[in-house]
């Protein structure tokens, strides 16, 4: 096993890891924390809301993915590929805002 730093907002985290695979997780750290920077608010929410947001919004973008790849695979050969969907500040705002009430809901049920 190998160990990886990851620092991801302002923290770090050790992370074991297959030999091999130390570049790989440390982008995946980078892309988390790229992810928690990109948040309204960013950590004012404390460190575990603010590692599930950021987890959520990467979950809600490899299912956008998954569906642009489904839709691709469906529609003919001869027809052009569909654009991956885009991921506007809006959209990230609203995803934001219902996080947090899905927060507050598990906070209230925890």
């Amino acid at each position: 096993m190998s160990n990886v730093t990851l620092s991801i907002g302002g923290r770090d985290y050790a992370v074991a890891c297959a030999p091999g695979e130390e570049t790989h997780v440390a982008g995946l750290g980078r892309l988390i924390d790229s992810k928690l920077s990109e948040m309204p608010g960013g950590q004012a929410h404390g460190e575990t809301r603010s590692l599930l947001f950021a987890a959520l919004l990467l979950a809600d973008q490899v299912h956008e993915l998954e569906q642009a790849q489904a839709i691709a695979r469906a529609a003919p050969l001869a027809a052009a590929p569909a654009p991956a969907p885009a991921f506007p500040t809006e959209r990230l705002a609203s995803l934001a805002e219902r996080l947090e009430r899905l927060a507050g809901t598990i906070e209230a049920q925890g």
